[in-house]
């Protein structure tokens, strides 16, 4: 919601793109959402009649103790209690860790926070990270469990569809994608676009039936009973073709000079999502019997 200040334009609108930055208002707003969803469950359970520690205490506490493990790498024996109301607590040293962390640190940690909540907790938590992300204009969404950078709503919603279909084949070819797209250290474009053509490889096998099918063998089916626009099942070929060329993404390359960028990997992981959901979509119209192992 536009402020008073913003209508009359006394305060932009939009700032500009959060890339590789993090601003006070955006990092205060992403703490505000691990408050909100996840450190406000917490009752401090343990000190009533009988040391009784709630269901809700212990999914916190859980949370706390794979930072401390996987995060900080520290020994759980040096674990604080999570809120004593002391600057030595657990809560409060997150919290000091997590306003003097650099940048990605600390979307390292709102990422793993996002992993190991409980269902019931985690949709929600990526729905009011994603929010606040939006509206600090960081150009990094939760997809899935993964933190990329990527904005675009109709993007987000192809890979989460795909991540969704009904079948581990293709679902852990687009996860293994995302995550090479999104490692922050070490991005590996190559093997993600490997990766992602691989999802539609597998989808068109279930498909049709056959573990040797080629993309091509699937639209010829799909296309019996209700032919295709020649120029997209062209389109479709040909983005396949690129990633079998001698040049392209499935061969060694020559020319360092060609490797594929951060831009060329989303495309196809965007992309290959859309292909996926959409033969899997037509196969399901055409009443195909998709095997699903």
């Amino acid at each position: 919601m536009a402020l008073f200040s913003q209508r009359q334009g006394l305060k932009p609108l939009q700032k500009a793109i959060q890339r590789e930055s993090m601003d006070t208002e955006l990092r205060n707003g992403l703490w505000n959402a691990l408050k909100l969803v996840v450190w406000d469950h917490y009752r401090g359970g343990g000190s009533g009649y009988g040391g009784f520690v709630s269901a809700e205490d212990q999914k916190v506490l859980a949370i706390v103790r794979i930072i401390w493990m996987d995060l900080f790498k520290a020994t759980l024996d040096t674990m604080p209690d999570f809120y004593s109301h002391t600057q030595t607590s657990a809560y409060e040293m997150l919290r000091e860790y997590f306003f003097k962390c650099k940048w990605a640190e600390c979307y390292d940690f709102i990422e793993l926070v996002g992993k190991s909540l409980p269902d019931e907790w985690g949709e929600h938590f990526r729905i009011v990270t994603n929010d606040t992300l939006e509206t600090e204009n960081a150009a990094y969404r939760f997809v899935g469990n993964e933190i990329v950078e990527i904005t675009d709503a109709q993007e987000i919603e192809a890979i989460e569809s795909a991540l969704a279909l009904p079948s581990e084949a293709p679902r852990h070819h687009l996860e293994t994608s995302l995550k090479l797209l999104s490692d922050r250290q070490h991005p590996d474009y190559r093997n993600s676009i490997k990766e992602s053509i691989s999802a539609v490889e597998a989808v068109c096998r279930l498909a049709v039936g056959s573990p040797k099918s080629t993309l091509g063998d699937c639209l010829k089916i799909l296309a019996k009973s209700r032919p295709m626009h020649p120029a997209f099942e062209q389109a479709l070929g040909k983005l396949y073709g690129f990633t079998s060329d001698e040049g392209g993404i499935r061969h060694s390359l020559t020319d360092p000079g060609s490797a594929p960028s951060y831009a060329d990997s989303k495309f196809m992981l965007v992309v290959c999502s859309a292909f996926a959901n959409y033969i899997w979509t037509r196969a399901s119209e055409e009443n195909l019997r998709i095997s699903n192992p």
